[in-house]
């Protein structure tokens, strides 16, 4: 080369590669300049840390230096004379000329890395990344260009290396240049934001920040370049950013400063704490609200050492948070409750939540509390329980009223219980007649209720028996009971028919008037002298009997709409039952529960009593074995209970019957009848006031009734019973006989001779009675009758 070579001026130099270079045609005998200073341009050539790559204006290579061998593969022969493109890939050879030619236009220095994605092609076939940088040579012979050709594979697969490491970063990752303005951004940036990221790229980084903050943004971009301290995430500023959509929301930065060749850029972490802030205010809100709990609230280890103490539970037991926390929960039990303590920990350790636990507490003064504890378990994030939360409140006042409240209800309980059951009274024992009866009041409320039963002596051997039930509880169905049960005794010491005082006390209930009231009864009248039993049911459960020969059965009877319904016909039925035969009455209150069929319950309760019969030793014995089979939970029924056993008296010893017409001639046959009759059963001794006394019940009916007139004379072992029956339904009434009277002492004779007597109407009309007391003489003699 005889070109002479100078140095461009500073201004053209590169920043990477060789210096421009102009070459200018020297004055002949300067050959010996031009060897020093081409040997200087070669020596520069082959010192550059680059590879060298001179080419002419036609593309062709003129010089490269060692390192172009290196980088390549190939020889310097192999390459001189070549066209440039052997260095380059095919795929790029076309357009390659084009750039030439442009270049050649412009002959423009281009820097190293000036954007471009250049690819160097080696003698191997292998491609690789490059950075040229390009500087015309103006010679003689023409534009040659000097392109220093440098390997960045290194570099790029750090490149790749960092932005892979971007892309996984969880957080919006932004790069700002020391401009401001962003260099690279990662995908979670583009989603956080909203922005696609080519909307971002050379953007000022205000553009994520609100409009408000721009102001001192870029102050604090200025201050973050002198310091260039790395800032952590959540540094205690408050910082908000701005999506695309013109939200804003909460965020965390932090900050890393990134020395390059190009100057200081920044790395921003960028993170979204809009969750975390809600968390934050809901915690907040929930601590406030703990704190102003009324109630004590305490959190505790599984081991039982207090960790949390609000206010209020400082209040409560009289210990600081600071005297508190740390201690164990025991030092606020008492030393015998010390085991609950053991147990609730226990509990609480197997996840399980404890609600409204009533115990004792102490506290710092030594003062006893009522409490009401509710436990819970709290857990770590894998779900393992990890300690406990409580909430405290003292009930002491509560539990003062509650005794105060019980102490009320058991004395009003007892005056209810003393009013129900002297408004029931108490049966009286009838000879002959074996009962056994249970009343249970209501374990609910005040424990009075409307059940009621009577046992009623109508004479001559009859028995009437009442049970019934005012639906309802409380005063109001023991005064009605009450009322009732007054007018039923009343009703059926007249000796009517069981249908006939039903209707009575239908007429009753209805005249009460009371609101949605209904009565049950049922009204049973026992005939041991002609073994039967007449019913009358008016909506009451059916009656049962056992016989004595084994089983038990309902009682066939109509049972009709309840009292107070009005408008009824209450029917009776006539059945007969053997000597010894058990009847069994009861309320609603010993079969019906809750969700049970009353059907079930009937047959369960006969099947007791059946087992019971047949295996207990007397009534009282039937009876606990009913109660207890039937009401298992003695304190558990919430309507009173009325269970009544009644076995029937034995037959008569004897019994004689005869009939009469209505003529004169009837009373000596009567007065006939009974003697021979007295003097069989021998107790003729009986005979002059029993001849006395049918004498004037026969007279008396002879003149005020029809006949014809019956005679019935039955005996047991202590009294003799003579009925005179008529078909008159009007009843006699005992008169004073003024002194000059012929008639009117026949009723005052019979009152006073006999030791008994009384009434009954009949469906024919009516029986009169009366009976003298007698007994059947010791050693065996049963044929003998004394007085």
């Amino acid at each position: 080369m005889d070109d002479k070579v100078r140095t461009a001026s500073a201004s053209e130099a590169m920043p990477v590669g060789l210096p421009v270079w102009r070459c200018n045609t020297a004055a002949a005998g300067d050959g010996a300049g031009t060897e020093t200073s081409e040997e200087r341009f070669r020596g520069l050539l082959e010192a550059a840390p680059d590879a060298m790559v001179i080419v002419d204006d036609a593309g062709r290579i003129r010089l490269v230096n060692a390192q172009t061998e290196m980088l390549f593969g190939y020889r310097r022969e192999e390459l001189l004379g070549q066209p440039v493109e052997l260095l380059i890939p095919g795929r790029f050879h076309a357009q390659h000329a084009q750039h030439r030619e442009a270049y050649a236009a412009t002959r423009q220095v281009r820097p190293m890395g000036a954007g471009l994605e250049l690819n160097g092609l080696r003698k191997d076939g292998t491609e690789f990344p490059v950075e040229i940088s390009l500087s015309p040579l103006e010679t003689t012979d023409g534009l040659l260009v000097s392109a220093a050709v440098r390997d960045v594979s290194d570099r790029k697969a750090a490149e790749e290396r960092f932005r892979g490491l971007l892309e996984a970063a969880p957080d919006a990752m932004v790069i700002v240049d020391d401009a401001g303005r962003i260099r690279l951004v990662n995908a979670q940036t583009e989603m956080l934001f909203g922005y696609r990221r080519e909307e971002l790229l050379g953007q000022p980084v205000e553009l994520l920040i609100p409009g408000r903050f721009h102001a001192q943004h870029a102050q604090h971009r200025e201050a973050y370049a002198a310091t260039r301290q790395v800032r952590p995430m959540g540094a205690g500023l408050e910082l908000n950013g701005l999506r695309k959509d013109g939200t804003e929301f909460p965020v965390e930065i932090s900050l890393s400063p990134l020395e390059t060749t190009d100057g200081l850029l920044v790395s921003a972490a960028v993170r979204d704490v809009s969750d975390r802030k809600a968390a934050e205010q809901h915690i907040n809100q929930l601590a406030a609200l703990v704190e102003s709990s009324q109630d004590a609230i305490l959190a505790k280890t599984l081991d039982g050492h207090i960790t949390y103490w609000n206010t209020a539970a400082q209040r409560l037991y009289g210990y600081s948070p600071e005297e508190a926390i740390g201690r164990h929960v025991a030092m606020l039990a008492l030393p015998e409750h010390a085991h609950d303590i053991t147990t609730l920990l226990e509990r609480l350790a197997r996840g399980e939540k404890i609600e409204h636990f009533e115990t004792l507490r102490v506290t710092r003064s030594g003062q006893m509390l009522d409490v009401d504890v509710t436990l819970w378990p709290t857990r770590c994030a894998d779900g393992t329980v990890e300690g406990a939360c409580a909430i405290v409140r003292d009930i002491s006042d509560r539990k003062r009223a509650e005794a105060e409240l019980q102490a009320l209800y058991e004395q009003q309980r007892h005056i209810a219980l003393t009013l129900q059951r002297s408004l029931m009274g108490t049966p009286p024992a009838i000879e002959g007649l074996a009962t056994s009866s249970r009343y249970l009041p209501a374990t609910q409320g005040a424990g009075v209720g409307g059940d009621w039963f009577d046992l009623i002596p109508l004479g001559a051997g009859h028995v009437g028996i009442l049970i019934g039930d005012v639906m309802g509880r409380g005063l109001d169905a023991a005064a009605v009971m009450g009322q009732l049960r007054a007018a039923a005794h009343a009703l059926a010491k007249t000796g009517m028919e069981p249908r006939q005082l039903m209707q009575a006390l239908d007429a009753i209930v209805t005249d009460l008037d009371l609101p949605d009231q209904l009565v049950t009864c049922c009204y049973v009248v026992l005939a041991p002298d002609t073994g039967e039993v007449t019913l009358c049911s008016a909506g009451h459960l059916p009656a049962l009997l056992a016989d004595p020969a084994g089983g038990v059965r309902a009682l066939e009877a109509p049972i009709s709409a309840p009292l107070g319904v009005g408008g009824i016909l209450h029917q009776q039925c006539r059945t007969a039952v053997p000597p010894g035969a058990t009847l069994v009455l009861y309320t609603d209150g010993l079969i019906e529960t809750p969700g049970s069929d009353i059907e079930y319950r009937i047959a369960e309760l006969t099947e007791t009593l059946g087992t019971a019969f047949a295996t207990a030793a007397g009534l009282e014995a039937v009876a606990d074995r009913v109660l207890a089979a039937l009401l298992p939970d003695a304190d558990g029924h919430d309507d009173d209970v009325t269970l009544l056993l009644a076995r029937l008296p034995a037959a008569p010893l004897a019994t004689a019957t005869t009939y009469l017409s209505a003529l004169a001639s009837a009373v000596g046959e009567g007065r006939c009848f009974l003697s021979k009759t007295l003097s069989t059963w021998d107790c003729a001794h009986l005979a002059d006031d029993a001849r006395l006394l049918v004498s004037e019940v026969l007279t008396n009916a002879l003149q005020h009734a029809q006949g014809p007139l019956g005679l019935h004379l039955r005996r047991t072992a202590t009294e003799l019973t003579v009925e005179i029956s008529d078909r008159s339904p009007h009843l006699p009434q005992p008169r004073l006989a003024a002194p000059d009277d012929e008639s009117g002492r026949g009723l005052l004779l019979v009152d006073a001779l006999a030791d008994s007597w009384g009434v009954r109407p009949t469906d024919d009309g009516k029986t009169t009675w009366f009976t003298l007391q007698a007994r059947i003489a010791e050693h065996g003699d049963t044929d003998r009758c004394y007085k």
